[in-house]
């Protein structure tokens, strides 16, 4: 089985003050899209058989900034529906709920175009997408490359390593970074997190 490769997008202006962002499609600041540009040569080192964007532009940018223009815009790989939360730190939310925290409490009901979602709902859609990665793997040669979000890709890794959506917790992942998912053994586990090139 081929490495699955886990690209968090660039730095936005909410990335950055620690805004939550879910449906908001807010654009890379220049610092980000430069993130984006840096990954070009790891990319470039790996035969890739297969790529799939979120449908955000931040991601379809960095997407397109490392190299990346037939990537599949799949709907599954959005960032968590913050629901109420959206665009809320996690120091305001506390204020309001003390020792509240995102993979075991999931968010409060938002308006009914983004109601919110619960950890079990995003671990769902991070299964759908792992089905479609191991039907590519099985059909294609080479890695095959997600593009995506903070959140929403930690939960994908922990089901992937067999680990419920709260595991998501134990991945901190910087914007602009690669990750590899492998396998050994026939199992699978993290080859690589965070990865940038050398400066």
């Amino acid at each position: 089985m081929g490495d699955v490769f886990l690209v968090r997008h660039g730095e936005t202006e909410w990335s950055r003050s620690g805004r939550h962002t879910g449906s908001s499609d807010v654009p890379l600041t220049e610092r980000g899209r430069e993130e984006a540009r840096r990954l070009v040569p790891l990319i470039r080192s790996h035969r890739i058989g297969a790529a799939f964007v979120s449908p955000l532009r931040r991601a379809r940018d960095t997407a397109e900034l490392i190299g990346l223009r037939d990537a599949r815009v799949d709907p599954d790989l959005r960032e968590w529906d913050y629901g109420a939360y959206e665009g809320v730190t996690t120091p305001d939310i506390q204020r309001e709920r003390p020792g509240w925290f995102l993979f075991t409490d999931g968010v409060a009901p938002g308006p009914p175009e983004h109601p919110g979602e619960t950890p079990e709902q995003v671990g769902a859609r991070a299964d759908r997408v792992l089905a479609k990665v191991d039907a590519a793997l099985a059909d294609t040669e080479g890695a095959v490359v997600l593009v995506a979000h903070g959140h929403f890709l930690r939960v994908l890794t922990a089901r992937r390593l067999g680990l419920p959506p709260s595991g998501g917790a134990l991945f901190q992942l910087a914007t602009g970074t690669l990750c590899r998912l492998g396998t050994e053994h026939g199992r699978p586990v993290i080859a690589g997190w965070n990865i940038r090139p050398a400066q």
